[in-house]
């Protein structure tokens, strides 16, 4: 049995302590949880608005690949490929959340300068050029918003369980003993005051 169910005034006011504290616990669990997801329903907005950029910019930019296809012919367009450089410039850091790491991707910004000659290639080049560098950006943005979300969203499941655990099992079970011991504390001096009556009497008898 567990001594602190004893009903003594010092395991009364350990349960009315561990009340409180789960009580404390559950308020700011709950703080928690609402403060993430307003967090998460932002960066679900903020993903829609980027995907919705990128099917966009998508479109714009594989319709200017195969005009520059058709301009400047599909191998010179694939040699001119082979050129562009691979990003290596994405760095990951990371914030915190009410305790959730959230990543921040940082990348250089693309130049501006081609990796052809403007005078062997036709303007299509250069507006598909244009349409794919955005579409990275982009990508590494949803890339990071999506990974947030995620994290979030299971940060608001383990904080869900814990305050439901606090709620239901924790703050009843403190609730349950408290009440337990106070009763038999309060059952203990009615005993007590009957005793102390009864001796009186029969002192009184015996005077």
């Amino acid at each position: 049995m567990d001594p602190n169910t004893f009903p003594t005034k010092g395991n009364l006011i350990l349960a009315k302590n561990s009340l409180s504290l789960s009580k404390m616990g559950y308020d700011l669990m709950d703080k928690k949880r609402n403060i993430l997801i307003r967090e998460l329903m932002a960066l679900i907005d903020q993903a829609k608005e980027i995907q919705s950029q990128i099917d966009r910019t998508f479109r714009e930019a594989y319709s200017a690949l195969q005009k520059a296809n058709m301009d400047n012919g599909i191998n010179y367009v694939q040699t001119i490929s082979y050129t562009v450089p691979v990003e290596q410039s994405i760095r990951v850091k990371t914030r915190s959340i009410m305790g959730v790491e959230i990543p921040l991707v940082e990348a250089e910004p693309s130049g501006t300068a081609p990796t052809y000659a403007f005078y062997t290639t036709r303007e299509s080049m250069d507006k598909a050029r244009i349409a794919f560098t955005k579409v990275k950006e982009l990508t590494i943005q949803l890339s990071m918003v999506e990974n947030s979300a995620y994290r979030l969203a299971l940060a608001i499941k383990k904080t869900q369980k814990r305050a439901n655990a606090l709620k239901n099992i924790t703050i009843p079970h403190y609730e349950a003993l408290a009440k337990s011991i106070s009763e038999a504390l309060e059952e203990k001096e009615r005993e007590e005051f009957t005793r102390l009556k009864v001796i009186k009497r029969m002192k009184e008898k015996k005077a």
